[in-house]
This record gives C-alpha cells, structure tokens and sequence, in this order.
C-alpha cells in the first residue's frame, strides 16, 4: 500500500483529499500545512507528497525542495488555482512529477497519483539501466525496448538475408543509416564493403560523379578517371540516404542502374556491369513527391519493394532510459561505472518530447557527462532546452488524456481504441503490407480486417 502525505492548510479540502485517497486504499497522512509536513517528512517516509503551492509560512516550492534533499525517491505533485499555472510550470522544472489544477476532476487526480506512484517506486526500487539494457532487444549497435523497435528488429532479421530493395522512413535523427548498417552486417553481403551517400548534400553534376564515377576530362576538374559509388561497392551495399533529394534527370539513371545492374562513368559511354544491393532513406513521404512531379513513381516502385518505418522517439517512450544507458557506456567504456540518474533527471528525459529524435538524445547525453561531478546525473547536467522542453510538455500535455478521455466509457471501448493505435503501428511498421502485418500480430488476414476501424465498410 502507498503512503501519501497531504499537504493543505484549507482543511476542508485536506479532508476530502484524504477520504478520497484512502478510499482508493492509499494510507494517506494529512498535514494542515507546511510545518507540520516538515515534521513529518524529517519522520517518515513517504511514496507521494501532494502538496498546495501556496501555503504560508512554508509554501510548497521550499517543501518540494526539503524533499528533494531528504527524500529523493518520493514523487511530488503540486496542487494550484488556476491563476497560478505559472508558479506550477517553476515547480515542473523544480523536480516536481506533475501539477493538478483546484477545484480538481477526481479521475485526473487519482490517475496522476498512480502514475507518480508507479514512476518513483520504479526509481526507488533501484532500477538498474544497465539490466534494462542487457535485457533489451540488441541488435547491430542497435537498442530496443519498445513493441515498434523490435518490430523493425525483427523485420531486419527477415530482411537481410535477401538481395531485395529496402526503402527506410523516419523521421531525422531516428536511426535511418544504422538501421540500414544492420541489415548489410546480417547479409550476405556482410564481408563487403557499405557505402553511403547523402544525395541532399551534393548538388547533381557532384553526385551524379559520385554515384556513377567519371572519366579524365569529362568536365572541368577532373584530371583522371574515378570510380564511383556503384562500382566500389560492387559486392556489397549502397545506401541512398535522402534520396527524395535527388534530381529527376538523375533519378532516371539511377532507375537504369537498378534494372539493368549496369552503369555509365559520367563522360563515358561504355556500360560497366555493378552488383550493389540498395538500401534507401528519406524522411518525407515519397507517394507525397510523386504527386507533387518531384519523385519517379517506377523508381519508388524499383525502391520500395520491402518498406520499413521507424517510429519517432516520443512515440516509444520505452526506449529513451536504455539508450541513455547505452549512450553513457559507449562514451565512458567497460571500465567505468555508469553514474546514477536522478528521478527527476528520469522524468525530464522521458517528458521531453526529442525532436531531433536519438540523434538529439545522444547529444544531450554527451553533454551531460561533461558536466557531472561525481556519479549522479541531475537536470543540472542536461541542456537547459532539454529541461524547459520536458515542463512544457507536461504543460501541454491535455488534461483529458490524463483521466477524463474515457470518463464514462466502458472498458471494452477503451481497449478497442487501444487494439486500433497499436494496428496502426505494426501497419506503418510494414508499410501498409496487411498479410505481413497479419503474420506479425499472429492472427489471420480475416482477423485484421475484421479489427481495422471502419471494417465494416470493407
């Protein structure tokens, strides 16, 4: 049973907080006030504190900290009026889990006090990342934790073995080039060379003499013959990255390459035969370029014949603790003991939307090790935009996706609603493909279609 510690000086809504809490069957301790939870917090110890922010002569901000100091595995919520979502938003960045505004909904306030019970009782419990990532899903460099990521680890380990084209989506900075690495490394290929290749990084004559090679005097500067990407990667594999970049006259050399295995040095014209297999990366959508004349449909067909999708951080919450630990250890190596993360780190780490995506996370983690001292890793340490991102979207964060998104509705439309979210994602994981979808849930075609929103109109 959790132990909460009340803290109010309205004792009529101390009293009702405390009925409602043990009704619950928390045992919950009221304190009319911040002096009396002083006393009680030099005394006991305690899961939760709910506390009002604005109290006197001890407010809540100086009991937030006296925890923090005292008690550092206890979560604290902060309890305000309306007026005062400011003073809420300091205390978020203080170290507090969450804030309830008064007069409160009860579901938004009991499911906010289950879910700091359950995040700081994972803290306290002394969760060791280091576990969690020995029991990740590893693969290639690669760490994941999620239903989404092991889902593309799976896909990979089908997918390798095979000489087909693999058109990879993401958003930047999720890990496109080192999904495409671990496919080469569980090839066939693997003992050959992976070359890759930025195309909105060159401008089309340079990447078209990169991909394809040029002859002595084909254009100014080129003072003897070169070998191109295709060539030098004969054997092995050529990853495209950005390919929605590509030019349109060139992507028709790039559709014969494909088709014919065969290419023309840029000033040449004598075919040489390659053999690279083709991996390709964008972060937009390509059926989007198609229609805006940008991208070749039969180049996107040639590309796309197995695609695969890869879920932003914020949509896999799961995995951002064990890359952090995974981050940690590449940095300092074997040798060195990992330095601890704080609970309030924890939650700023998982608050924080990332929209440079891993890429960002990685960053902040390197930052973060250059400014700890000692073995422990506070908010202090992470890059102030980290922490101010991690309290607006608490901030943000809807109220009624906290409680009352399903007030009075029944359970089953709960997990209906559930069973569709995940349905989507193992679709967009299998790029629409329904009967790869279908063999990756374990469940019939029929099954699916009977489970997709709006099924009956099928």
């Amino acid at each position: 049973m959790a132990r909460i510690l009340l803290v109010e000086d309205d004792v009529t809504t101390l009293n009702i907080l405390g009925t409602l809490l043990r009704s619950e069957g928390y045992e919950a301790v009221t304190a009319a006030g911040g002096v009396e939870a002083k006393e009680y917090l030099a005394a006991e110890k305690f899961d939760l504190m709910i506390t009002d922010i604005s109290m006197t002569p001890v407010n809540g901000r100086e009991l937030l900290k006296l925890a923090h100091e005292t008690c550092p595995d206890m979560g604290v919520i902060m309890l305000t009026a309306h007026g005062s979502v400011e003073t809420a938003v300091e205390a978020l960045k203080l170290g507090a889990y969450d804030y309830v505004t008064k007069p409160f909904k009860v579901d938004e306030l009991l499911i906010t006090v289950q879910r700091a019970i359950d995040f700081h009782r994972a803290m306290s419990e002394n969760v060791d990342l280091r576990a969690q990532l020995g029991s990740a899903y590893k693969f290639s460099n690669m760490v994941a934790v999620s239903a989404q990521m092991k889902l593309v680890c799976e896909m990979i380990e089908r997918i390798a073995p095979t000489e087909t084209a693999v058109l990879i989506y993401g958003e930047s900075g999720t890990g496109k080039e080192l999904v495409a690495r671990a496919i080469h490394d569980y090839s066939r290929r693997k003992e050959k060379k992976m070359l890759a290749v930025n195309c909105a990084a060159l401008p089309a004559d340079l990447l078209e003499s990169e991909m394809f090679g040029h002859v002595k005097g084909a254009f100014t500067g080129a003072t003897s013959n070169k070998e191109g990407l295709f060539e030098a990667a004969s054997g092995g594999t050529l990853f495209l990255d950005e390919i929605s970049s590509m030019p349109m006259d060139l992507q028709s050399k790039l559709l014969r390459a494909l088709q014919e295995k065969e290419i023309r040095r840029v000033g040449s014209n004598e075919t040489r035969s390659v053999d690279a297999r083709i991996l390709a990366a964008t972060n937009v959508k390509l059926e989007g370029a198609i229609e805006d004349g940008t991208f070749r449909q039969d180049l996107y067909f040639r590309l796309s014949v197995i695609p695969l999708s890869i879920a932003p951080l914020r949509e896999r919450r799961e995995d951002i603790l064990p890359l952090v630990s995974h981050f940690m250890k590449r940095e300092l190596g074997d040798a060195k003991e990992l330095p601890a993360l704080t609970p309030e780190t924890c939650r700023v780490l998982t608050q924080h939307p990332w929209p440079g995506n891993v890429r960002e996370l990685e960053n902040a983690m390197k930052h973060a090790l250059t400014f700890t001292n000692g073995d422990t890793v506070t908010p202090d340490c992470l890059p102030p935009k980290i922490v101010e991102g991690a309290a607006a979207a608490a901030v943000a964060m809807p109220r009624s996706t906290k409680a009352d998104q399903f007030r009075g509705e029944s359970l089953k439309k709960f997990l209906k609603e559930k069973e569709e979210e995940y349905l989507k994602q193992v679709l967009d994981a299998t790029g629409g493909d329904k009967q790869r979808a279908a063999e990756t849930l374990k469940i019939s075609l029929a099954t699916l279609y009977r489970k997709l929103p709006g099924h009956d109109d099928k």
